[in-house]
């Protein structure tokens, strides 16, 4: 009993490691930290991938692997960034800086590391011409 135990916990562990190692290493992808609604939740570490005039937001621990959250980049409104502190998520993701966004009635954080900010500042910028955006 406690054999197959074990051994359907080493089968989920294994799966959730090819998981994470399929979703960060695809190419396009980044490390990117999402909470919902400032104060509501806390963040969440996913890998973001730049799709269109989109990016789309998957969790890193999960079953499916479809977007849990799209972000469309027409209406995007980013209202400021801040370095994270040692004292949110654990400390984990201490030094990244947090992107204050709004897009339509949702507003979000999206955490990200230096590299995958300037990577987001310029899929922003390069949205085509006459649409519109909103960067602070």
């Amino acid at each position: 009993m406690v054999l197959d135990v074990l051994i359907v916990v080493a089968l989920l562990v294994a799966l959730l490691a090819s998981r994470v190692l399929i979703l960060t290493r695809s190419r396009g992808s980044v490390l990117c930290c999402l909470r919902p609604m400032p104060g509501e939740r806390g963040w969440r570490v996913g890998v973001a991938r730049y799709a269109d005039g989109q990016l789309n937001w998957i969790p890193l621990i999960g079953l499916l692997p479809r977007p849990r959250h799209v972000i469309v980049r027409r209406g995007l409104v980013v209202s400021g960034r801040r370095k994270l502190g040692s004292g949110e998520f654990y400390g984990f993701i201490e030094g990244m800086t947090a992107l204050e966004c709004r897009n339509g009635q949702s507003a979000f954080e999206l955490a990200m590391g230096y590299r995958a900010l300037t990577g987001f500042v310029a899929w922003l910028e390069s949205a085509p011409p006459g649409a519109y955006l909103d960067v602070s």
